[in-house]
């Protein structure tokens, strides 16, 4: 199997996702695990959100893969952040927090048992969610989870790419909570948290569905594209909803709201493998 992906709307072919068997919220790292950290996460319903999501995929034509859930990596669902690829390029991610650290070697392992060659990151941390490709341009937040050294050594990897770093309030986690293409013209976006050079120049590139700050609490901007102006989003985002669909969007709106509580939804718990154009 090989992998091959370039932007964030292409067709989904291959993704790895991981069930939520030992999702908790144990250490607080964003507002939202901090607003759930009492409750915490009742692991049946994440379960039953999660076969949701992965029937609807199926059903979308797309292949997908399942790592093994470890009870050492209560995060691990987030498949996203543990690797990304860009073109024909899979990074395995350097993960900045230590209870995320070691996460890669599963995936490692089982892209090893896929036959999928990867390039493991070293010297520095940088996690998928940071990284959104569309096309010659790449994305990459800066935050506390991802160091400039990584993000020179992409550019080494990609010369004929643009990085594009985008300073962000970290408080939002990863780049992708709060800007999120779904085609080569629309993208999702919470502006508050994007620093005005850096929002006018993603304005430049799209127009910009403002997502609200109540909607952002939902993860509004965090959908997942699978092709052809398909969109997997949450119900309850009803006005951002509403705003994809005057767009032209068709939507496939999936209940995920026990994820959710870990600040992460539908792009952060998929890491593609495959795109086609």
């Amino acid at each position: 199997m090989k992998s091959f992906c370039q932007t964030e709307y292409d067709r989904l072919k291959e993704v790895i996702v991981c069930p939520p068997k030992h999702m908790s919220i144990k250490e607080v790292i964003n507002s939202i695990q901090a607003h759930y950290k009492e409750t915490n996460i009742d692991i049946p319903t994440a379960l039953a959100q999660h076969n949701e999501l992965k029937k609807t995929l199926t059903s979308l034509g797309i292949n997908v893969h399942e790592l093994l859930p470890d009870s050492a990596y209560p995060e691990q669902v987030f498949t996203r952040d543990i690797g990304f690829v860009i073109e024909d390029s899979l990074y395995l991610a350097a993960l900045e927090r230590p209870i995320r650290q070691g996460e890669e070697k599963v995936l490692g392992n089982y892209l090893n048992h896929l036959q999928v060659t990867y390039i493991p990151i070293s010297g520095g941390t940088i996690e998928g969610g940071d990284v959104i490709i569309d096309g010659d341009d790449i994305f990459i937040g800066i935050s506390s989870r991802t160091s400039q050294n990584i993000i020179d050594f992409i550019q080494k990897k990609h010369p004929t790419k643009s990085i594009h770093p985008i300073h962000f309030d970290s408080a939002y986690l990863h780049l992708d909570c709060v800007f999120n293409p779904v085609s080569d013209q629309v993208a999702l976006v919470y502006s508050e948290a994007i620093e005005a050079k850096h929002l006018e120049l993603l304005a430049e590139k799209y127009t910009l569905i403002e997502v609200s700050k109540e909607e952002q609490f939902s993860l509004a901007v965090n959908v997942l594209s699978v092709g052809n102006g398909k969109i997997i989003v949450l119900p309850e985002n009803t006005e951002t909803n509403k705003q994809l669909r005057a767009h032209g969007f068709d939507l496939y709106e999936v209940p995920f709201s026990e994820i959710i509580k870990s600040g992460g939804s539908f792009r952060c718990v998929t890491m593609p493998l495959t795109r086609e154009n």
